[in-house]
């Protein structure tokens, strides 16, 4: 499948403003993880300003204990914001293939709207912004992740790889697993912020982890010869037994007394834990993308073949 589009009417900036976003997404969930843990989410009492004073403003040397975390956090919100204005206008500017640009502006709608829900959680007290807060935030770092993947030199151009034989249950299953990972994260933000639905956060840390072993599988017995995709998947595996054993370890400092885990590195671990959820939606979400275009390329072969098949007249 060939790009209509030539190579020399693509610029780099929004593929490396992409990766930047993303990037900068990720330690922004990091904090964020860190100001629930600590019981910092409302250290700072208004918004947009920070005790009367302008959020760009504030006064280091007053930057201490749960303060600290809490305006570290909207400081580096404010950057991914800024980012991903840059990233919406050179989209705009210099992106020729009219979908990816407005998913540009999807982006920066995304980010204003999260930017919101932060600022209205502060303002209305309401523990149910706060999980929205949470699971929106993780949907933006996806997002801005297949950002980096559609922007990236090899969604550009013609696809190399052989076309994806059958691909279409291996897809099937990606976008499933995707879909039961950001279920998990969104149950895992309703235990974070309010201490309830253990009980789902646990259910759909089973599915999970059954869709990516079938995944894995099913990738070991049909597609072990395709190099980068089975790499994908086993990176995949490897963030799921990282994520079992941080989830075990926060369970167990948790809500149990059979391990006398100290308190802040319970924190440690939970925030950790939030971040390999993440870690585990991009992985997931970056291999379904390719396999989905793989077998777009597959379709599109066996279309070729039947038009040359067909008997002319």
């Amino acid at each position: 499948m060939k790009s209509s589009l030539h190579p020399s009417s693509f610029s780099n900036w929004p593929h490396r403003l992409a990766v930047l976003t993303a990037c900068a997404t990720l330690p922004l969930l990091f904090i964020g993880g860190l100001v629930t843990s600590k019981g910092a989410g409302l250290a700072v009492p208004d918004w947009p300003t920070t005790f009367g004073y302008n959020m760009f403003l504030y006064p280091w040397t007053q930057m201490v204990g749960a303060v600290f975390y809490e305006h570290s956090h909207r400081l580096a919100g404010s950057f991914v914001g800024l980012c991903t204005i840059f990233l919406a206008l050179a989209l705009w500017f210099k992106e020729p293939r009219l979908w990816l640009r407005w998913l540009g502006l999807a982006a920066l709608a995304m980010v204003i709207v999260q930017g919101v829900l932060g600022g209205l959680r502060v303002i209305l007290l309401q523990h149910t912004l706060a999980i929205i807060h949470a699971s929106f935030a993780q949907a933006f770092f996806a997002f801005a992740a297949g950002l980096a993947v559609f922007t990236s030199p090899e969604w550009r151009g013609e696809i190399r790889e052989a076309r994806l034989d059958d691909g279409g249950k291996l897809l099937r299953l990606g976008i499933i697993t995707t879909a039961m990972i950001y279920l998990q994260v969104i149950f895992g933000a309703v235990l974070r912020h309010s201490g309830e639905r253990l009980d789902a956060h646990l259910l759909f840390a089973f599915l999970v982890a059954v869709h990516v072993l079938l995944l894995l599988l099913r990738m070991a017995k049909h597609f072990a010869n395709r190099g980068r995709l089975f790499r994908e998947a086993g990176f995949l595996g490897v963030l799921l037994a990282a994520q079992l054993l941080l989830g075990l370890g926060s369970y167990f400092g948790k809500y149990t007394t059979l391990l006398r885990i100290p308190a802040e590195a319970v924190v440690y671990l939970t925030t950790i834990h939030l971040i390999g959820g993440a870690l585990m939606l991009v992985t997931s979400l970056n291999l379904t993308l390719r396999l989905w275009r793989l077998s777009q390329a597959e379709k599109l072969s066996n279309a070729q073949v039947s038009l040359r098949e067909q008997p002319s007249i």
